[in-house]
Protein backbone atom coordinates (compact mmCIF):
# COMPACT_ATOMS: atom_id res chain seq x y z
CA UNK A 1 0.00 0.00 0.00
CA UNK A 2 1.33 3.78 -0.86
CA UNK A 3 -0.05 6.67 0.29
CA UNK A 4 -0.62 8.80 -2.90
CA UNK A 5 -0.42 12.63 -3.26
CA UNK A 6 -3.79 14.09 -3.14
CA UNK A 7 -4.26 16.86 -5.74
CA UNK A 8 -5.48 20.24 -4.77
CA UNK A 9 -7.82 22.63 -6.03
CA UNK A 10 -6.61 24.35 -9.08
CA UNK A 11 -5.47 20.73 -10.47
CA UNK A 12 -7.44 20.00 -14.31
CA UNK A 13 -8.07 16.60 -13.38
CA UNK A 14 -10.65 17.37 -10.49
CA UNK A 15 -12.78 18.50 -13.12
CA UNK A 16 -12.87 16.01 -15.64
CA UNK A 17 -15.48 13.17 -15.18
CA UNK A 18 -13.83 9.76 -14.41
CA UNK A 19 -13.67 7.00 -17.35
CA UNK A 20 -16.01 3.99 -15.82
CA UNK A 21 -13.51 1.22 -14.65
CA UNK A 22 -13.68 -2.19 -16.90
CA UNK A 23 -10.85 -3.90 -15.63
CA UNK A 24 -11.22 -5.86 -12.53
CA UNK A 25 -7.32 -6.64 -11.92
CA UNK A 26 -4.69 -6.34 -9.29
CA UNK A 27 -3.58 -2.42 -10.39
CA UNK A 28 -8.04 -1.98 -9.23
CA UNK A 29 -7.40 -3.26 -6.19
CA UNK A 30 -3.74 -1.66 -5.72
CA UNK A 31 -5.84 1.60 -6.38
CA UNK A 32 -8.30 0.54 -3.85
CA UNK A 33 -5.65 0.06 -1.05
CA UNK A 34 -3.51 2.84 -1.72
CA UNK A 35 -7.11 5.18 -1.74
CA UNK A 36 -7.64 3.46 1.90
CA UNK A 37 -4.28 4.46 3.05
CA UNK A 38 -4.16 7.72 2.04
CA UNK A 39 -7.69 8.30 3.42
CA UNK A 40 -6.46 7.18 6.58
CA UNK A 41 -3.30 9.11 6.84
CA UNK A 42 -5.24 12.16 5.22
CA UNK A 43 -7.74 11.60 8.02
CA UNK A 44 -10.45 12.10 5.85
CA UNK A 45 -14.07 10.73 5.43
CA UNK A 46 -13.78 9.58 1.47
CA UNK A 47 -11.44 9.78 -1.27
CA UNK A 48 -12.27 9.57 -4.78
CA UNK A 49 -9.89 8.06 -7.71
CA UNK A 50 -9.34 11.76 -9.39
CA UNK A 51 -8.38 13.15 -6.07
CA UNK A 52 -4.93 11.20 -6.49
CA UNK A 53 -4.77 11.98 -9.96
CA UNK A 54 -6.45 8.74 -11.23
CA UNK A 55 -9.51 9.15 -14.15
CA UNK A 56 -11.56 6.13 -12.82
CA UNK A 57 -14.90 5.81 -11.24
CA UNK A 58 -13.44 4.43 -7.88
CA UNK A 59 -14.11 6.09 -4.31
CA UNK A 60 -13.55 5.09 -0.78
CA UNK A 61 -15.54 5.90 2.32
CA UNK A 62 -14.67 5.71 6.38
CA UNK A 63 -17.31 7.78 7.96
CA UNK A 64 -19.54 7.37 11.39
CA UNK A 65 -18.58 3.71 11.00
CA UNK A 66 -19.52 2.85 7.70
CA UNK A 67 -16.39 1.89 5.83
CA UNK A 68 -15.61 0.34 2.10
CA UNK A 69 -15.27 1.21 -1.61
CA UNK A 70 -17.81 1.70 -4.76
CA UNK A 71 -16.24 1.72 -8.38
CA UNK A 72 -18.51 2.75 -11.45
CA UNK A 73 -21.45 3.97 -8.57
CA UNK A 74 -24.59 5.70 -9.06
CA UNK A 75 -27.02 7.51 -6.94
CA UNK A 76 -30.75 6.75 -5.35
CA UNK A 77 -32.34 9.08 -3.01
CA UNK A 78 -35.09 7.58 -1.41
CA UNK A 79 -36.56 10.90 -0.54
CA UNK A 80 -36.73 14.98 -1.48
CA UNK A 81 -35.16 15.70 2.20
CA UNK A 82 -32.06 17.79 2.68
CA UNK A 83 -29.39 18.64 4.79
CA UNK A 84 -27.25 21.71 5.39
CA UNK A 85 -23.88 21.12 7.14
CA UNK A 86 -20.44 21.82 7.19
CA UNK A 87 -18.19 20.12 3.99
CA UNK A 88 -14.79 19.84 3.04
CA UNK A 89 -12.40 17.89 0.66
CA UNK A 90 -9.11 16.98 1.19
CA UNK A 91 -8.54 18.73 -2.09
CA UNK A 92 -9.83 21.67 -0.67
CA UNK A 93 -7.83 21.75 3.07
CA UNK A 94 -9.12 23.33 6.03
CA UNK A 95 -11.97 25.09 5.01
CA UNK A 96 -15.55 24.30 5.48
CA UNK A 97 -18.99 25.55 4.26
CA UNK A 98 -22.32 24.86 4.88
CA UNK A 99 -23.25 23.12 1.56
CA UNK A 100 -27.05 21.71 0.97
CA UNK A 101 -27.19 17.97 0.12
CA UNK A 102 -29.99 15.66 0.57
CA UNK A 103 -30.34 13.65 3.86
CA UNK A 104 -30.86 9.71 2.04
CA UNK A 105 -29.00 8.54 -0.41
CA UNK A 106 -28.06 4.80 -1.79
CA UNK A 107 -25.21 4.12 -3.66
CA UNK A 108 -25.12 1.37 -6.27
CA UNK A 109 -22.01 -0.40 -7.98
CA UNK A 110 -19.57 -2.98 -7.14
CA UNK A 111 -16.77 -3.74 -5.54
CA UNK A 112 -13.02 -3.89 -6.81
CA UNK A 113 -13.88 -7.73 -7.91
CA UNK A 114 -16.94 -6.94 -9.49
CA UNK A 115 -19.56 -8.15 -7.36
CA UNK A 116 -23.07 -6.16 -6.60
CA UNK A 117 -22.26 -3.54 -3.81
CA UNK A 118 -24.66 -1.15 -2.11
CA UNK A 119 -24.68 1.50 0.32
CA UNK A 120 -27.23 3.28 2.11
CA UNK A 121 -26.72 6.23 4.07
CA UNK A 122 -27.96 8.81 5.86
CA UNK A 123 -27.06 12.48 7.14
CA UNK A 124 -22.87 12.51 6.84
CA UNK A 125 -22.86 8.76 5.25
CA UNK A 126 -25.06 10.11 2.52
CA UNK A 127 -23.29 13.71 2.13
CA UNK A 128 -20.35 11.35 1.98
CA UNK A 129 -21.51 9.48 -0.86
CA UNK A 130 -22.81 12.44 -3.04
CA UNK A 131 -19.63 14.43 -2.42
CA UNK A 132 -17.00 11.65 -3.50
CA UNK A 133 -19.62 10.62 -6.36
CA UNK A 134 -19.37 14.33 -7.50
CA UNK A 135 -15.62 13.88 -7.48
CA UNK A 136 -16.11 11.18 -10.47
CA UNK A 137 -18.20 13.73 -12.32
CA UNK A 138 -15.79 16.51 -11.79
CA UNK A 139 -18.13 18.56 -9.79
CA UNK A 140 -16.32 20.12 -6.58
CA UNK A 141 -18.35 20.77 -3.38
CA UNK A 142 -17.95 24.68 -4.46
CA UNK A 143 -19.96 24.19 -7.39
CA UNK A 144 -23.01 23.33 -4.78
CA UNK A 145 -22.70 26.65 -2.77
CA UNK A 146 -24.51 29.52 -2.76
CA UNK A 147 -23.19 32.39 -4.96
CA UNK A 148 -22.65 34.68 -1.83
CA UNK A 149 -20.56 31.12 -0.23
CA UNK A 150 -19.05 30.75 -2.97
CA UNK A 151 -17.37 33.93 -3.26
CA UNK A 152 -16.34 33.82 -0.26
CA UNK A 153 -14.88 30.38 -0.37
CA UNK A 154 -13.14 31.32 -3.50
CA UNK A 155 -11.31 34.25 -1.74
CA UNK A 156 -10.25 31.87 1.52
CA UNK A 157 -8.71 29.46 -0.95
CA UNK A 158 -6.78 31.92 -2.78
CA UNK A 159 -5.52 33.87 0.66
CA UNK A 160 -4.72 30.12 1.81
CA UNK A 161 -1.37 29.00 2.60
CA UNK A 162 -1.45 25.95 0.39
CA UNK A 163 -2.78 27.95 -3.11
CA UNK A 164 0.38 27.69 -5.73
CA UNK A 165 1.71 24.50 -4.59
CA UNK A 166 -0.45 22.84 -7.19
CA UNK A 167 1.09 20.02 -9.15
CA UNK A 168 -0.41 19.35 -12.79
CA UNK A 169 1.19 15.99 -14.29
CA UNK A 170 3.07 16.94 -17.24
CA UNK A 171 2.17 13.17 -18.64
CA UNK A 172 -1.87 12.05 -20.10
CA UNK A 173 -4.26 11.03 -17.07
CA UNK A 174 -6.12 8.68 -18.94
CA UNK A 175 -5.58 5.15 -18.02
CA UNK A 176 -2.84 5.45 -15.56
CA UNK A 177 -2.96 4.01 -12.20
CA UNK A 178 0.14 5.70 -10.43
Amino acid sequence: MTVRQVRLFGDPVLTMAADPVTSFDKSLRTLVKDLTETLRDQRGSGLAAPQVGVPLRVFVFDVDGVRGHLVNPSLDFPSDEEQIGPEGCLSIPGLYYDTRRRLHAVGRGVDEHGRAAQVVGTAEVARCLQHETDHLDGVLFLDRLDAPTRRTAMREIRAADWTGRVKVSPHPLRGLLR
